[in-house]
């Protein structure tokens, strides 16, 4: 086993002696496997909250198929918690720091298997990340999805009822029940944010046992995964020929995961993160890539924030394995592609259900016939940009508006707020990507201020940061290159006329070729927002967020 070389010889001895000041019976050393049991667990983040629970939950199981679990644990970050103010900022660079801890304890410890309980939307891809590093067995076991609240409401209700409010829409008292209401318990956020998206992700990636985006965690089903999870760690930490986290890491798979993103209508983080965890594990995957799967997928499942239905309602129409059923009929899926559970991914989706037709659409009557999720390219986004189609209202996917400009999210949340932004605009929010924010902060507050404020229809916005997964409307992030690298967006001026043909994949900023050289040439780069501390270093290492926004190494 990969843990001999801390347990076995003489020369082991203070190693074991270490390992039985623990409490382990010492005749367990170096007979039973060790597993790494990587948890998430903080009592801060609705969506971690349970994980202590969960984390026993999974020890007890695994040394009750004979493994020795060590638990560690990682940092999580609540984006809506941290959303609004500055503790945004350090939301995106937290995955860098889950990808090294994970590396950090499974090399310092060589634990056997590996079990990953992530849950929201940063601490899945950075144990992604840090998985693809250690490259042995493992299996993700997600805390599940929050229970949508009363009246199907959920964390966008509130923020969007915030804009209400402010003009007068919606009452102290109506706001205050939102608030006390519209997210009732334990798990991720309930629609298909970045959390849920990410988390079905794992399983088309192959990576977790299916009912890991899906199932509640409240329910009944969600303990039965867990124990089923920490089972087939110790099964694969005990077979030599076991597949390791880059068994998941192939073209096929990621192939997978992107068209049942696209199938899904999945989060435009989505794009963010599967770049990343490709490039960590060494594959080459473009927006371009993307964009090909996207034109040819059609999109048969919306989840709030695109409506009503939530992720309680995909579990109870069959669950990823149904969307990925249904969609396998277009031809794209590898069905061959390996799954944790020992099986291919076609025998998994064998065992689901039929489409139900409301929840999960067939595709011969999808909610469109092209994906969930678009890439556009222009003289404004040379390397791309994304925007989630799903969530787009059909009188915006084409739009021509002149730009209101906004050099940071603080000054958009107020501008939007203070009646700054009219019917026919294109807002521009720049300075917010990876270096320039720095940590390219996720911005749901402004869009959904757009909504609130009734303009979801005639306004789109643009910027180099990136949104929530709970984000809908014309919103286009990720605009590569972005502003502080120098980037066509940071030389837009108020009033320029911008055109964004969705359909056509297209972003201009209708300004000629001389007058933007002119710009570029009197461009003087911006001083860094922070110069101190986490935030200094990660700007001066990060990427566009065109290759993931990964830091160079």
């Amino acid at each position: 086993m990969r843990s001999d070389i801390m347990t076995k010889g003489t020369e082991r001895a203070p190693h074991r002696g270490l390992m039985r000041a623990t409490g382990i019976d010492g005749k367990d050393i170096g007979r039973k496997p060790f597993i790494g049991v990587c948890n998430s667990y903080t009592n801060i983040v609705p969506g971690h909250c349970h994980l202590q629970k969960v984390g026993q939950l999974i020890c007890d199981a695994v040394r009750a198929a004979g493994g020795i679990p060590y638990e560690f644990n990682t940092i999580a970050v609540c984006d809506g918690i941290a959303m609004g103010h500055k503790g945004m900022k350090y939301s995106l660079p937290s995955r860098e720091i889950i990808a090294d801890s994970l590396e950090t304890m499974g090399m310092a410890h060589p634990f056997d298997a590996l079990i990953c309980i992530p849950n929201c939307d940063k601490i899945v891809p950075g144990m992604l990340m840090g998985a693809m590093r250690l490259n042995i067995p493992t299996i993700f076991a997600s805390g599940g999805p929050m229970m949508a609240g009363e009246n199907g409401s959920d964390l966008i209700t509130i923020f969007e009822g915030v804009a209400k409010h402010r003009i007068g829409e919606l009452s102290d008292e109506g706001l205050e029940h939102l608030e006390c209401s519209a997210c009732p318990g334990a798990g991720s956020c309930s629609g298909m944010f970045t959390a849920n998206s990410m988390n079905c992700l794992c399983e088309a990636l192959g990576i977790a046992l299916p009912g890991n985006g899906s199932i509640p965690a409240t329910s009944p089903e969600r303990i039965t995964l867990w124990q089923n999870a920490a089972k087939r760690a110790v099964e694969m930490a005990l077979d030599p020929n076991a597949p390791t986290a880059k068994t998941f890491a192939t073209t096929s798979s990621f192939r997978n995961a992107l068209v049942l993103d696209m199938a899904m209508g999945g989060s435009s983080n989505t794009v963010l993160h599967t770049l990343a965890v490709a490039t960590t594990a060494g594959l080459k995957l473009d927006l371009n890539d993307l964009d090909r799967v996207s034109r040819i997928t059609p999109n048969i499942c919306k989840v709030s924030p695109s409506s009503s239905i939530h992720m309680e309602d995909v579990h109870a129409s069959g669950g990823i394995m149904a969307i990925m059923k249904e969609i396998a009929k277009c031809g794209e899926l590898d069905l061959d592609a390996p799954a944790v559970s020992g099986k291919t991914i076609g025998e998994q989706i064998a065992a689901a259900p039929d489409p139900d037709g409301k929840v999960i659409r067939t595709v011969d009557a999808p909610y469109s016939k092209s994906g969930g999720l678009s890439i556009l390219f222009g003289n404004l986004a040379l390397n791309g940009c994304v925007v989630k189609t799903a969530g787009v209202a059909p009188k915006m996917l084409v739009h021509r508006g002149p730009a209101v400009i906004f050099e940071s999210e603080e000054a958009a949340c107020k501008g939007i707020l203070d009646g700054d932004v009219k019917a026919g605009d294109v807002v521009v929010i720049r300075y917010e990507g990876p270096k320039g924010g720095p940590g390219m902060q996720e911005m749901l507050a402004p869009t959904s201020y757009i909504m609130g404020r009734g303009l979801g229809e005639s306004v789109a916005l643009i910027t180099d940061g990136r949104f929530s997964g709970g984000t809908h409307g014309a919103c286009i992030g990720h605009v590569s290159p972005e502003a502080a690298a120098g980037g066509t967006i940071a030389f837009v001026e108020p009033g320029d006329m911008i055109s964004i043909d969705i359909p056509s994949r297209t972003i201009t900023l209708e300004v000629p070729e001389d007058v933007l050289a002119e710009r570029r040439k009197n461009w003087n780069p911006p001083e860094p927002k922070i110069k101190t501390g986490y935030l200094a270093k990660y700007a001066a290492l990060a990427t566009s967020a065109d290759t993931g926004g990964v830091l160079k190494v």
